[in-house]
């Protein structure tokens, strides 16, 4: 087993799993401290060390509101802990890894965890990489900075490095990326073999990776879990950058709100004094610091960059859950509603009233979601493209049990994927522990070939998953009882992605 290796900057040494062929290297730094003179600067690479350096622990959680507190879904899920550490000082990945010599060549996966951009950490239980490295590949997972501290812009940093501004906490996951590509042959990975994914924001941050120049050639597939959004009814997508300008004034209304009038008074103040008043400025406003088009890292909408064929071009596994997100039309009753759905479609409103539920249901009028219209946006124009791409489309619709009887919520999808429902406090059955093993030997092979099919772990061969090509397209659907293939079907969705492929066009 590889127990102590090297990296670029020194000897890190790792620490057996509860599999002991498995080893994992916790707390790795990728990057310097991100603090004092380095708050909002882009990271630097990392400092060497002498000796042995004893990676058994996860490093501090990136600065974000202290999770754990409440009682709201997700703090019942994962966010248990809320005396977890805490700290600027947070640019540290984890590795996972099967290799008993450092020639193995395994395929690589690079996480980037969800939360809006505001929270999230990669010490969340769910993303334990020990079961994907039994099953032969090398995990990382990369924490970034979050909210005010990963995604602030303003004139005064503008000035200071033109050519990265802002999105540190993009340049964060990039820059793990890059450490990965330079140093993850001696964990016994392939650095000609990564996959990119990611989940929620973090899927939003595979796709700004896609999309990004800078990346080319850094990685050869990714995974965006529940990350593509199109609005099935206002012309919007959640993760679409803003303009360095309009970032540039929230940030200095941030500052207003801290009582600075200069970079280097903000670079003074307590971290979690930031967050504080960052954390209520976001509470009474409602906007959130994400991702800007600084045109350097990120020079459009990502999507846009999927669906013209400018991100980087490699195959990809996306999809989302059944019930996370859906949309309808705002309306007081039918008459509104009617009016309404010929304010948005226009000429189309009749064929889509045929089509869409008769009156309202329990969720409002015409439940959609955004999350699979987008990923079928995408890989329809992927297939309009010359030499497509291979793409693979999941739904996520298996019983979901407890008490709260929560449905297939935003992120449940994830102690599938990465077969660590053993974890998770629901009463999950045996049944539902096939579902998981399924799941991740799909999302394992696609690590590995870039195609899901292939054997499990128990070597059956697994259902065939066919691409999703266009209209009509296969797609694989996760049932309670397993993956079973289906075609795309639902007349509804097919009306949207038909329109929200016409607002594509025209934009």
């Amino acid at each position: 087993m590889i127990r102590i290796t090297k990296t670029e900057n020194g000897t890190v040494k790792g620490i057996p799993c509860a599999d002991p062929r498995i080893t994992a290297f916790k707390g790795v730094p990728f990057a310097k401290p991100p603090v004092g003179k380095l708050r909002w600067r882009a990271p630097q690479p990392a400092e060497n060390w002498d000796g042995v350096r004893e990676c058994f622990e996860f490093a501090p959680i990136s600065v974000q509101d202290t999770p754990g507190i409440g009682d709201d879904i997700y703090c019942r899920e994962w966010h248990v802990d809320p005396d977890v550490p805490m700290s600027e000082d947070c640019l540290y990945l984890n590795i996972w890894t099967n290799a008993k010599s450092a020639d193995e060549r395994l395929p690589v996966l690079v996480w980037y965890f969800g939360g809006g951009f505001q929270w999230g950490y990669t010490s969340e239980m769910e993303f334990d990489g020990e079961r994907l490295a039994r099953r032969g590949v090398v995990v990382v997972t990369v924490n970034y900075r979050l909210g005010a501290f990963g995604f602030i812009a303003h004139p005064e940093m503008t000035a200071e490095d033109p050519e990265k501004p802002c999105n540190f906490g993009s340049l964060d996951q990039q820059a793990g990326l890059f450490w990965v590509r330079r140093n993850i042959a001696t964990f016994g990975g392939d650095p000609e073999n990564i996959t990119i994914a990611g989940q929620s924001a973090g899927g939003g941050s595979v796709l700004a990776q896609m999309a990004s120049k800078q990346n080319e050639g850094s990685f050869q597939k990714a995974c965006v879990f529940s990350g593509m959004f199109q609005s099935p009814y206002i012309p919007n997508n959640f993760f679409c950058p803003r303009t360095l300008s309009e970032a540039e004034k929230l940030g200095e209304q941030l500052f207003a709100e801290l009582g600075v009038e200069t970079l280097d008074e903000a670079r003074k103040l307590d971290a979690d004094f930031i967050r504080s008043t960052y954390s209520d400025m976001r509470n009474k406003t409602g906007v959130m610091f994400t991702i800007a088009n600084d045109g350097h890292f990120c020079t459009g909408d990502p999507l846009k960059a999927f669906c013209n064929g400018t991100r980087n071009r490699v195959p990809v596994f996306a999809g989302n859950t059944g019930d996370e997100f859906l949309e309808c039309i705002p309306a007081a009753d039918d008459e509104g509603y009617h009016a309404k759905a010929r304010e948005i479609f226009g000429e189309k409103a009749d064929e889509f009233l045929s089509l869409a539920p008769k009156g309202v249901t329990p969720m409002g009028y015409a439940p959609a979601s955004p999350c699979e219209i987008g990923v079928k946006v995408a890989f329809r124009s992927e297939n309009k493209l010359p030499d497509p791409r291979p793409c693979y489309y999941y739904r996520f619709v298996p019983d979901i049990p407890g008490d709260d009887h929560p449905g297939t919520f935003h992120s449940c999808d994830l102690w599938f994927f990465f077969d660590t429902i053993a974890k998770c406090s629901r009463p999950y059955t045996g049944r539902h522990y096939d579902i998981a093993r399924q799941m991740c030997d799909y999302w394992v092979n696609f690590i590995k070939n870039g195609d899901p099919n292939g054997r499990d772990i128990c070597g059956e061969e697994l259902p065939e998953w066919e691409r999703y090509t266009g209209k009509g397209g296969a797609e694989m659907t996760f049932t309670p009882e397993g993956a079973v293939p289906a075609v795309e079907s639902d007349p509804l969705t097919m009306f949207l992605i038909d329109r929200a492929i016409e607002r594509e066009d025209k934009s």
